[in-house]
C-alpha cells in the first residue's frame, strides 16, 4: 500500500491589507515568507435593523459582515487556517485601526497578540522596516473610530425620521453631524450674498511716464484716494487741472517670500482644486492610486512633518539641480492641535522622481513633488519700492509701488495659488525714480467700482473652512462634500452674471471727460449653491437641533474623539453625555414641531386678490396662489431651475402662472406650452416635446412651437428598418441610442453614430434582442415579478424595484441555473424580507377631475 503524505508549509505568514492594488505591490517586497491578501476595505458595519446599537447596554454596537464581503471573509478565514501566523497591515489611521480590529474579530485572532504593522509609504525599505517593528492593535484608536461611527449613526437614525415626518421629501431626507453643519455654512454664505448691499465708490489711478534703465520711456501707475460719490471724484480731478506732479519721497524696503509647508490632505484638496480644477473626491481617488502604486506617502494626514530620509533626498536634489544657495532646511510643525496620528506630510516617496508613467496621476504627482521640493528651498528675496507723488494744486498724494525679484529661491519651482477672497494685486515694476523728479502725466482717472460680498464656497474653500472650524478630519472631507451633493442639499454649478454699467472720469490734457462702460458681475463657475431643500432642512435643524448644528459644539465633539484616541476619555461615556439631552430633543420635536415648508409670502395676486406664496412642495419648490382653506382651490406652479423660494419675487411668481397656455390647434391636434418636472415643453395632442435648454417657454409662439415639433419629428424619423419595422435614433441622458419597437439600444463608441449603416443597425438590434432573451430567468407578469440576469448576477425585479436574492440553505449565493425552477412563493418570501409591506393592499383614492387645457383661454402670440 502506498501512503501519500500531504505536507502543508505552516511557516508562511498571511498579511492582510485594505486594497488589492496595495497587496500586489507589497507582496513583491516581502518575498516567499508572506502571502498578501486584501480585505477590500471595511468588512463589517453596524446592523441596520434596530439601529445596530444597544443604547441601554452602554451603546454596545452590533456588527454584521457586509453582504458583499461574505465571500472575502470566507476566503480570508480559509487562508488563515493554512498559515502559521496572520499579520495585519491596514492603514495607520482610525479607520485602518478599526478594520484591523474587525479582522481580529471575524478571523478569531487575539488583538493582544496579533502583529500589526504600519507604514506611511509603500516602498521596499518602509515595508521591511515595518515588518521588523510590529506592534499590536491600538484599541484607543479603534474606540475613537467606533465612537464617531456610533454617534453619527445615532444622529442620522434619530433625526432623519423627524425630517421624513415634518418636511416634504420623504425617506430621501437625512441629517448628519458633519454634513448638516457643512450645508449650514453654504446656506449662511448664500444668504449673506443675497442680503449684501452693494456700495459704489471711485478708485483713483494716475498713469505717468519716466525713463527706464535703458533710457526708454515707460508708463507706470500710481494709486490715490477712494471717493464715495461721482461728485467728489470729479471735484478731485478739477483740482488737478494744470497741476504738476513730483516725486516727494522714495522708500526701498527689502522683503522676502517663504514657501508653503508640504501638503496635508486639506491643503492638497484645496490646491488641486485651484490649480488643476479637480473635485475633492477625484483628488482623493487619484491620490489613493498614487499611494497604492508606491509613488507618494499616505494621503490622509494633517501633519506637515517630513522624515529625515525625505529631507536628505530633497537636499541632494536641490543642491545638485540648482546649487547650494537654493537649499534651506525646514522642518515644519503642525499648527492644528487636533492633528491625529504621527503621519508625515504627503510627499513623493523618491524625490529624484519628478514624473511618473500615469496619465491621470501625473498632474497631481507633479503638484505634490513641486510643493515638497519648494518647501526645502530658500526664500525668494524681493525689493519693494514705494514712491509718494505730490500734486501741486492739491494736498492729496498718489502712491506708486513696485517689486523687483532679487533672488527667485523656491519660486524657481512652485508658487502657491490663492482662493478668490485672498487674491492679492500683483505689484508691477517701477522705473528708476529720484526724489524731486517731475513726472509727466499721461492721464488721471477715477473709475467707479463696487463692493463685493464674500464669494460662494468652492469644494476646496469649504474644506478649508471646515478645517479652520475644527469640523471633520482628513478622512471625512471628501465623503461629506459628496454626501451633501448626493442628498440634493447642495448643487455644484455655474451661474451666469448680469451686465452692470459703471462710470469712468478721465483727466487728460487738462480736460475732464466722462465715459460709460460695462462689466459682467455675479458670474460664478463650479461653486456650491444650497438648494431650496437644503435651505428648508437647515432652517428646521437650526430651530430644533441648534446644539447639533452649532459649529463650536461639532468641533468640541471632534476634540473628544481625539481624547478617546489618546486614551484620555472613555468612548461610551462621551456618547452617553451627548445622547441623553439629544434624544429628549428628538422626542419633543417629533411630538410638537410644526411641519416645515419654508413658506414665503410674496404678496397679493392683483387679478384675484388672493395671497401669493413660495414654498417647498411634495415635488419640489413651487409657488401658489390662494390657501388650502379658501373656497376656491389654490393654483400651483413649479418654479424654474434658476429660481429659489428664498429670492423669487412676486412679479417672477406671477409670470409662472402664465404656463400652461394654449395655442391654435395644429393638424387637428391641441397645441400648448407648459412647464413640468423635467423642464418646459410643447404638448401636441398626447405628445410632449421638450423645449431646448435655455429657451424661455413664455416666448414660444405658434410658429416656434410648430418648428420645435418638426425638429423632433425630423430627429425621430427612421434611419433604417429591422424586420420591416422602423428604427429611429436620438440622444438621451446616457448618450446616443437607437430605438426599435420598445427597445432602446445604446450606441458604443466603436460605431459612427452620425452615419449608421443598415448592417450596423442589424448588428446592434440583433445583439440587443439576444441580450433581452437572456435577461429573464423566470417572469410572472401578472404579479409584476421577475428573476433577471444582471451585471453582477441574478436579482429580483419587483415592479420598478431591484431587490437582492436571499441565500440557499447552505449559505451560498444563487446562480441562474438554481433559479429556473424556484417557485413564486419562495420569491415572494425573499421580497417580504426586504419589503415587509410589499403585498399590502393599497386603497386607491378617488381620482379628482382635472381642468383640461381646452378650457383655458387661447393665447395668440405675436
Amino acid at each position: 500500500m502506498i501512503v501519500i503524505h500531504i505536507i502543508i508549509d505552516m511557516s508562511k505568514k498571511l498579511l492582510i491589507v485594505e486594497s488589492p492594488a496595495k497587496a500586489k505591490t507589497i507582496e513583491k517586497f516581502l518575498g516567499k515568507d508572506f502571502e498578501v491578501k486584501s480585505s477590500f476595505g471595511h468588512i463589517r458595519d453596524l446592523e441596520k435593523e434596530g439601529m445596530g446599537i444597544n443604547i441601554e447596554g452602554g451603546f454596545e454596537p452590533s456588527y454584521i459582515i457586509s453582504e458583499d464581503k461574505r465571500k472575502v471573509v470566507a476566503d480570508l478565514r480559509a487562508k488563515a487556517k493554512q498559515v502559521d501566523e496572520v499579520w495585519l497591515a491596514t492603514d495607520e489611521d482610525r479607520e485602518g485601526e478599526a478594520i484591523s480590529w474587525h479582522l481580529c474579530e471575524v478571523l478569531n485572532l487575539n488583538p493582544a497578540t496579533t502583529k500589526r504593522i504600519v507604514f506611511h509609504e509603500i516602498t521596499k525599505p518602509a515595508i521591511q522596516k515595518a515588518v521588523e517593528q510590529p506592534r499590536l492593535v491600538d484599541m484607543n484608536l479603534v474606540n475613537a473610530q467606533q465612537a464617531r461611527r456610533i454617534l453619527d449613526r445615532l444622529v442620522g437614525f434619530e433625526i432623519s425620521p423627524v425630517l421624513w415626518r415634518k418636511l416634504s421629501g420623504g425617506s430621501s431626507l437625512s441629517a448628519g453631524r458633519v454634513q448638516s453643519v457643512a450645508v449650514r455654512l453654504i446656506v449662511e454664505r448664500e444668504r449673506a450674498i443675497n442680503a449684501f448691499a452693494v456700495q459704489g465708490f471711485y478708485k483713483t489711478e494716475g498713469l505717468f511716464e519716466a525713463l527706464d534703465i535703458n533710457k526708454k520711456k515707460v508708463a507706470f501707475k500710481a494709486e490715490g484716494k477712494k471717493y464715495s460719490t461721482s461728485a467728489d471724484a470729479r471735484a478731485f480731478l478739477e483740482k488737478c487741472v494744470n497741476a504738476s506732479f513730483k516725486v516727494e519721497n522714495i522708500e526701498v524696503k527689502p522683503g522676502k517670500r517663504t514657501p508653503s509647508a508640504p501638503f496635508t490632505t486639506s491643503t492638497l484638496q484645496q490646491e488641486a482644486s485651484r490649480k488643476l480644477g479637480m473635485s475633492v473626491s477625484r483628488t482623493m481617488r487619484v491620490a489613493q492610486h498614487l499611494y497604492e502604486s508606491g509613488h507618494i506617502t499616505y494621503m490622509r494626514t494633517d501633519s506637515v512633518n517630513l522624515s529625515e530620509t525625505a529631507l536628505h533626498q530633497a537636499k541632494d536634489f536641490i543642491t545638485g539641480k540648482f546649487g547650494n544657495q537654493y537649499h534651506q532646511l525646514r522642518q515644519y510643525k503642525t499648527k492644528s492641535q487636533s492633528a491625529q496620528e504621527a503621519h508625515e506630510a504627503i510627499r513623493p516617496t523618491d524625490m529624484k522622481v519628478n514624473s511618473i508613467f500615469d496619465k491621470e496621476g501625473q498632474k497631481l504627482y507633479e503638484l505634490i513633488w513641486k510643493r515638497t521640493i519648494a518647501s526645502q528651498m530658500a526664500d525668494a528675496q524681493i525689493e519693494k519700492t514705494v514712491a509718494d507723488i505730490s500734486i501741486s494744486t492739491n494736498p492729496e498724494k498718489l502712491t506708486a509701488t513696485g517689486e523687483v525679484l532679487k533672488f527667485d529661491g523656491f519660486l524657481k519651482v512652485y508658487m502657491e495659488s490663492k482662493d478668490e477672497e485672498e487674491e492679492e494685486t500683483q505689484e508691477g515694476m517701477l522705473p528708476p525714480l529720484s526724489k524731486g523728479q517731475v513726472l509727466p502725466l499721461i492721464e488721471l482717472k477715477t473709475t467707479e467700482r463696487f463692493s463685493r460680498p464674500q464669494p460662494r464656497f468652492t469644494e476646496a474653500s469649504l474644506v478649508k473652512k471646515l478645517e479652520e472650524l475644527g469640523i471633520g478630519r482628513p478622512s471625512t472631507y471628501a465623503p461629506t462634500i459628496s454626501t451633501i451633493q448626493n442628498r440634493k442639499y447642495v448643487e455644484k454649478k455655474d451661474k451666469e452674471g448680469a451686465k452692470r454699467n459703471f462710470e469712468i472720469l478721465v483727466l487728460k490734457n487738462n480736460q475732464i471727460s466722462s465715459l460709460q462702460s460695462s462689466e459682467i458681475t455675479g458670474a460664478d463657475k463650479g461653486k456650491l449653491f444650497p438648494t431650496d431643500l437644503g435651505i428648508v432642512v437647515t432652517d428646521f435643524l437650526i430651530e430644533h437641533f441648534i446644539k447639533v448644528m452649532d459649529y463650536s459644539f461639532t468641533a468640541k465633539i471632534e476634540s473628544e474623539f481625539d481624547e478617546i484616541a489618546s486614551g484620555d476619555k472613555v468612548w461610551n461615556k462621551v456618547i452617553g453625555d451627548f445622547y441623553g439631552p439629544f434624544h429628549k430633543t428628538v422626542t419633543d420635536t417629533m411630538e410638537n414641531a410644526e411641519r416645515a415648508k419654508g413658506e414665503h409670502v410674496l404678496g397679493t395676486d392683483p387679478a384675484s386678490g388672493r395671497p401669493v406664496s413660495a414654498r417647498l412642495g411634495r415635488f419640489g419648490p413651487m409657488v401658489q396662489i390662494g390657501n388650502a382653506e379658501d373656497e376656491e382651490k389654490p393654483r400651483f406652479a413649479t418654479i424654474k431651475a434658476n429660481q429659489s423660494i428664498e429670492t423669487i419675487t412676486l412679479e417672477d411668481a406671477l409670470e409662472l402662472f402664465k404656463l400652461p397656455f394654449n395655442l391654435e390647434p395644429y393638424e387637428d391636434k391641441e397645441l400648448s406650452v407648459g412647464l413640468g418636472r423635467f423642464g418646459p415643453y410643447v404638448k401636441w395632442g398626447e405628445q410632449f416635446v421638450s423645449i431646448p435648454k435655455g429657451e424661455d417657454p413664455l416666448t414660444v409662439d405658434q410658429e416656434r412651437a410648430i418648428e420645435i415639433i418638426k425638429e423632433k419629428q425630423e430627429a425621430d424619423a427612421p434611419i433604417g428598418f429591422y424586420q420591416g419595422l422602423p428604427v429611429s435614433k436620438g440622444k438621451g441622458r446616457f448618450g446616443p441610442f437607437i430605438k426599435w419597437k420598445e427597445l432602446f439600444i445604446n450606441i458604443p463608441k466603436a460605431y459612427d453614430f452620425d452615419n449608421l449603416r443598415q448592417n450596423d443597425i442589424d448588428e446592434l438590434v440583433s445583439k440587443k434582442i439576444e441580450k433581452e432573451n437572456n435577461r429573464y430567468i423566470q417572469q410572472w407578469e401578472s404579479e409584476k415579478i421577475a428573476l433577471e440576469n444582471g451585471r453582477w448576477g441574478p436579482f429580483i425585479r419587483f415592479g420598478k424595484k431591484m431587490l437582492k436574492l436571499g441565500r440557499k440553505a447552505d449559505g451560498e449565493k444563487y446562480e441562474a441555473d438554481d433559479l429556473k425552477d424556484i417557485s413564486l412563493e419562495e420569491v415572494k418570501k425573499m421580497i417580504l424580507a426586504q419589503e415587509p409591506k410589499a403585498f399590502d393592499k393599497v386603497v386607491k383614492k378617488k381620482a379628482t377631475k382635472k381642468n383640461t387645457l381646452t378650457k383655458k383661454k387661447i393665447i395668440k402670440k405675436k
